[in-house]
C-alpha cells in the first residue's frame, strides 16, 4: 500500500514528501509531477528513493492514474498538482481549467473506481484537496476567512480551484468518499518557484535588478511557513473528518510592500551588499482584478486537530533567505 502525492516536485509538495519520509520510516510514496515549468527535479534531491517512486505523467491521464492505483496498490491521494501562478491564469486560463478542474475529476473517478466496494469503501482510504484561501475572494480591512465563508473567486486561477472544491465535496456527499479539503494562506519557505513573489524578490536583489511591487504594493497577505502547512495537511490527512473543509494560516499579515523591505533589509545585512536596497523597488501597474486582502481564521484545525504554527516569521523567512544564497551560489 502506498500514498500517491501529485505535484511532487513543486513548491508545497516536495516540502511535503521531504517531511513526511523523515518523519514517517514505514512510509511508501508515489511521486506524480508533469513538470511544467514550476517543477524542478532539484526539489527532490536526497529524498529516500527506496521508499519513494517518481512518476512523470498529467492527472489527467485516466489511464496512467488508473495504473498507478493498480500497480501501487493506491490508498491515499494528497493533489497538490495545480497550475497556481495567477498571472499566467490570466493570459491563459483553460489550461487552469484542465488541470485544476478536469485533473481533480480524474482523479476523484478513479479514486471512487478503486476504493468504492459493496457497501462502502475500502479501509483507511483518503482523498485530501489541496486548495487555497484565494476561494473565498477578498477581504476588506477587518474580519478573517473562516470555512463557512462563500466562495467567491476573483481569478480564472481561484476559481478553478473552487470549481475542484465543489467537485471533491460533491463525491463526498453524492458517493460517500473519503474526502477532505485544506485551504491555505501564502505560503513560503526552500523550493518555491521564481516566478513568485519572495524568490523573484531575492533574485533581483541579488542580481541589483529591479523589483517590480503591484499597485501600491499595500496589497495584504498572510504568510505561512511551508513546514507549518505540511504537519497541518499531515493532520488532516490521518485525523480530519471527511466532507469537512479546513482554513491553515499563519497569523502573519503583511503588506506586499512591506515584505518586499523585509527581505531586503535581511538579505542586505546577510550579504553585506549596500547595494540591495529599498531603491530597486519598483511600482508597476497593478494585476488585474487584484485581490486587496487575505486573512486565514486557523480556529478550526487548531481546537479540533491540535494544530498551530511553530515556525516564526523573522526565523522562517532567515531560513528561505539561506536557502536561495545557498541555491544561487550553485549556479
Amino acid at each position: 500500500m502506498a500514498l500517491l502525492v501529485t505535484g511532487v516536485a513543486g513548491f508545497i509538495g516536495s516540502n511535503f514528501v521531504h517531511l513526511m519520509l523523515d518523519q514517517n520510516p514505514d512510509l511508501s510514496i508515489v511521486g506524480l509531477d508533469s513538470f511544467t515549468y514550476a517543477a524542478d527535479q532539484e526539489n527532490l534531491e536526497g529524498v529516500d528513493r527506496e521508499r519513494f517512486k517518481l512518476i512523470k505523467g498529467d492527472i489527467t491521464n485516466e489511464e496512467l492514474v488508473d495504473h498507478i492505483f493498480y500497480e501501487h496498490d493506491i490508498t491515499g491521494v494528497i493533489n497538490f498538482a495545480a497550475e497556481s501562478h495567477v498571472d499566467r491564469s490570466i493570459e491563459d486560463p483553460m489550461i487552469f481549467l484542465k488541470s485544476n478542474v478536469l485533473g481533480v475529476g480524474t482523479l476523484l473517478n478513479v479514486a471512487l473506481k478503486h476504493w468504492r466496494t459493496v457497501g462502502g469503501y475500502r479501509d483507511g482510504v483518503r482523498f485530501l484537496q489541496i486548495s487555497t484561501d484565494e476561494v473565498y475572494g477578498s477581504l476588506g480591512e477587518t474580519g478573517l476567512f473562516t470555512e463557512t465563508t462563500p466562495l467567491d473567486p476573483r481569478s480564472p486561477y481561484s476559481a478553478s480551484k473552487a470549481s475542484a472544491d465543489h467537485l471533491v465535496l460533491a463525491y463526498n456527499h453524492t458517493y460517500g468518499l473519503p474526502a477532505v479539503i485544506t485551504r491555505c494562506s501564502n505560503n513560503y519557505g526552500p523550493r518555491q518557484d521564481f516566478e513568485k513573489l519572495i524568490p523573484k524578490v531575492i533574485a533581483n536583489s541579488l542580481d541589483h535588478k529591479s523589483i517590480p511591487v503591484y499597485g501600491d504594493g499595500r496589497q495584504i497577505r498572510d504568510w505561512l511557513y511551508v513546514d507549518d502547512h505540511c504537519r497541518a495537511i499531515d493532520l488532516v490527512f490521518r485525523n480530519g473528518k471527511d466532507g469537512e473543509v479546513y482554513n491553515v494560516g499563519g497569523n502573519n499579515e503583511k503588506m506586499n510592500i512591506n515584505l518586499v523591505k523585509t527581505i531586503i533589509r535581511l538579505l542586505s545585512e546577510k550579504t553585506g551588499d549596500g547595494e540591495i536596497n529599498d531603491g530597486l523597488i519598483s511600482f508597476v501597474e497593478d494585476r488585474l482584478g487584484h485581490d486587496r486582502r487575505y486573512g486565514i481564521d486557523p480556529t478550526k484545525i487548531q481546537t479540533e486537530l491540535g494544530w498551530k504554527s511553530e515556525v516564526t516569521f523573522e526565523e522562517g523567512m532567515s531560513r528561505t533567505i539561506d536557502w536561495y544564497l545557498k541555491k544561487l551560489q550553485k549556479r
